[in-house]
């Protein structure tokens, strides 16, 4: 079986009128975060230059933190259609080993490209952008049990390999902006590193 089921679901339905707010919002928060960086959105800065007003702010996305939350989220649906029914690897087509590998090397890169939203959307207030993990943990159960790698706990295991995936790798690409190496170069060498674990793993399971 190819695609797992994903418990993303669907999006509430909305109003026309708050749909289109959504939309202006989250775009206005990209041209800002363009412009300026994160740290230009702010929850005034955004229903001025929305032309909306800070209540609709507010009852959209709670805090400061929902901002980024919400921008993450978009970007989580994006990616849970390219594994579901992408081009291979990544997509269904390709073994276990090849899409594991590629699944990793996708969200290093999403992260290294989207560091400041990640940052920000872990401020306090706005829960864990929880979309990416379920989708991660599904994922590797599928896949690992298709594998069939004779593991004594192929559910944990994957808990372990997406673990490798979210605040660990985060906090590492983060603190890499004041060390060596800069996080463009620590993305490349994590998933260089991702792939390593990923190939070993296959084999040593089938010695």
């Amino acid at each position: 079986m190819d695609r797992p089921v994903v418990p993303l679901g669907k999006p509430r339905a909305e109003r026309a009128d708050a749909r289109r707010n959504r939309l202006r919002l989250l775009a206005v928060a990209r041209e800002m975060m363009d412009d300026g960086g994160a740290a230009s959105v702010t929850m005034d800065a955004l229903a001025e230059r929305a032309g909306l007003g800070k209540g609709t702010v507010f009852r959209r996305f709670g805090t400061r933190a929902g901002i980024f939350k919400a921008l993450l989220e978009e970007e989580a649906h994006r990616f849970q259609e390219l594994v579901l029914s992408g081009p291979p690897p990544l997509g269904p087509g390709a073994g276990p080993v090849e899409r594991l590998t590629a699944y990793g090397r996708v969200r290093i890169a999403f992260l290294v490209d989207n560091l400041d939203v990640a940052q920000a959307a872990m401020e306090p207030g706005a829960g864990h952008p929880a979309a990416e993990v379920d989708l991660t943990l599904v994922h590797f159960r599928m896949l690992l049990g298709r594998a069939d790698l004779g593991v004594r706990d192929p559910e944990s295991l994957a808990v372990q390999l997406g673990a490798a995936l979210e605040g660990p790798l985060l906090l590492y690409l983060s603190s890499s902006r004041t060390t060596e190496p800069p996080p463009a170069e620590a993305g490349r060498r994590l998933a260089d590193a991702w792939q390593d674990l990923v190939e070993r793993l296959f084999a040593t399971a089938a010695d």
